[in-house]
């Protein structure tokens, strides 16, 4: 594949994963406020942490989805697991609206829980293209098992709010 055609394809995967961060975000607009309105439990990591840690998350999710297509296009397996990177990334996006837009503690937790299980599935089909791809995905699983358990407690927490 031509020099330009990887970095065009590079910029498209961050674009992408960006595109999707910003539409979480703005449904998570309120969420410092509301963040901090909340019962938390005693582990819960301060507001400020989790602008950056996401921002290394999605980079890596767009490093990793770009390597198995720079390596594969969007053919046969790497079709597959393209698929459901896309599947997972409409899940992430989605959970935001629903935990600090709508308040939806036990839909959040449910949706969190597919998000969890479409991260995973990814991750196993792109081990079978490039472990790199799939290795860069574990820091992203790691974290949305950490978010499960917080979005638990919280909804348990605040059963008047969410």
């Amino acid at each position: 594949m031509p020099v330009m055609k990887q970095i065009g394809g590079l910029l498209a995967w961050l674009a992408l994963s960006f595109v999707v961060a910003a539409i979480g975000g703005w449904g998570s607009a309120n969420a410092p406020v509301f963040y901090r309105e909340l019962m938390l439990p005693s582990w819960a990591p301060s507001a400020w942490l989790f602008g950056p840690v996401w921002t290394a998350l999605y980079t890596m999710m767009a490093i990793s989805a770009w390597l198995i297509w720079r390596e594969f296009g969007f053919k046969d397996q790497a079709k597959r697991a393209l698929q459901v990177n896309f599947i997972q990334l409409a899940l992430n996006m989605l959970w935001s609206w629903l935990f600090f837009a709508w308040y939806l503690g036990a839909i959040s937790f449910v949706e969190i829980i597919l998000l969890w299980g479409a991260i995973v599935a990814t991750i196993v089909l792109y081990w079978r293209l490039n472990k790199a791809a799939a290795i860069l995905l574990l820091p992203y699983l790691a974290w949305v098992t950490f978010a499960a358990f917080l979005n638990f407690s919280i909804w348990q927490l605040n059963p008047g709010t969410l």
